[in-house]
């Protein structure tokens, strides 16, 4: 059993677990008022995060032990599953805060935007690394998976789900870059997507959504309305100072900050935890981001490689998102805090990529065992006639 873990990453298997058990606790933490508010049990947002976990960490476990290859070879299958998710979404799915985002599965839900995410980093890291021969042919080599991009990007603006859509489009922009496209052919995609935004604009572009900009940037015009939740974020972050006011002891969640225990979780672990808690939990997420990217790297697989650059950015991207909503930098778009908001699909879909990361990381390692191994050992030298130097002199022995 030894012999089987012994290549894994540490890293990347101890601390996503840490950050998704620290989660489970500001869950708690956060929405305990708010569940029995709404006449519920205290721990009963913590009990669906925690059969969330379950779930989760049997994929996470297993995707550990699969060999990443495979889903080079299920790629058609899962981007088309993704795609027929989201459709369905759209006809079946639950509404909830003027989107149609989820599936509702008796006390359960499913949200097929996040299953997507990963999806689209598999299809594109396997289609560009089959395209690596011919990647200087734009019509040839770096089209084609765009039309496919861009419609899975359509039907989740259609929901509408924004922020989501925001990290797909950058991920994939990670995985395009880094999948070795010319400067020329980036800047024609760079211009065709400010096209499609600026066509889109006239029906995306409602009443609601600028009023996210005019709460991000100018909160204090409108502090009841607009900018009402992002004030109750900075109360949060600002009163926690240094160390904060204690674990459990924040008071924006009792009623005054709106999503406590989903996309402004951060703000109530600034609340209880104070700044010391904001860098240790951004620390961790960089921990994984950075060690993802650093597999990438090692990977001689064009299409590990590029799968282990989607994974990172996903994550990256992911946070940045989130920590610029509740801080101002950014409008909000509901976009959870990976692997600490409160969220099933959030959770299952950063495990599973997770173990994914995981198992590149342990081919990397025993590929480079192997190398060693085969590495010609150096010839040991007869010591009765090794060189040495005396006083800056050479002698022979």
């Amino acid at each position: 059993m030894l012999d089987k873990i012994k290549d894994y990453d540490y890293t990347l298997m101890i601390t996503p677990l840490l950050l998704t058990g620290f989660g489970m606790v500001m869950v708690y933490s956060a929405s305990m008022v708010v569940a029995v508010v709404d006449g519920m049990a205290s721990n009963h947002y913590l009990i669906r995060q925690l059969i969330f976990f379950a779930i989760s960490s049997i994929a996470f476990v297993s995707c550990c032990f699969l060999p990443y290859q495979i889903y080079q070879r299920l790629m058609k299958i899962i981007i088309l599953s993704c795609i027929v998710l989201l459709i369905s979404v759209l006809i079946f799915g639950s509404a909830a805060n003027n989107a149609r985002s989820w599936f509702s599965i008796g006390p359960l839900s499913m949200q097929p935007a996040e299953f997507a995410k990963l999806g689209l980093i598999i299809y594109l890291a396997a289609i560009y690394s089959k395209k690596q021969s011919y990647l200087n042919e734009f019509k040839k080599g770096v089209l084609p998976p765009l039309i496919l991009t861009i419609i899975l990007l359509g039907l989740i603006v259609l929901q509408p789900d924004i922020g989501t859509a925001a990290i797909i489009f950058l991920m994939a922009c990670s995985v395009i870059f880094a999948s070795g496209i010319k400067w020329k052919h980036l800047t024609i995609l760079v211009l065709i997507g400010i096209s499609l935004v600026i066509l889109a604009a006239p029906n995306m572009v409602t009443e609601e959504r600028l009023s996210r900009f005019t709460g991000a940037y100018q909160p204090f015009e409108s502090p009841d309305l607009n900018g009402y939740q992002l004030i109750q974020s900075y109360v949060a972050i600002g009163v926690g100072g240094l160390t904060g006011e204690g674990l459990g002891q924040s008071v924006q969640k009792l009623g005054f900050l709106d999503e406590a225990h989903t996309d402004f979780i951060m703000a109530v672990i600034a609340e209880e935890l104070g700044f010391l808690g904001v860098v240790i939990v951004i620390g961790l997420l960089a921990t994984i981001v950075i060690r993802g990217l650093y597999i990438a790297k090692k990977c001689k697989d064009s299409f590990g490689s590029l799968l282990a650059i989607g994974i990172s950015s996903m994550v990256g991207i992911q946070t940045f998102i989130n920590l610029g909503a509740i801080s101002g930098i950014l409008p909000i778009t509901g976009v959870p805090l990976p692997f600490v908001s409160y969220g099933g699909s959030s959770m299952l879909i950063m495990l599973i990529s997770m173990g994914i990361l995981n198992n590149i990381a342990k081919q990397v390692n025993q590929q480079e065992q192997d190398r060693e191994e085969l590495a010609p050992k150096p010839a040991m030298h007869n010591q009765n006639s090794t060189n040495m130097y005396r006083g800056g002199k050479r002698w022979q022995s």
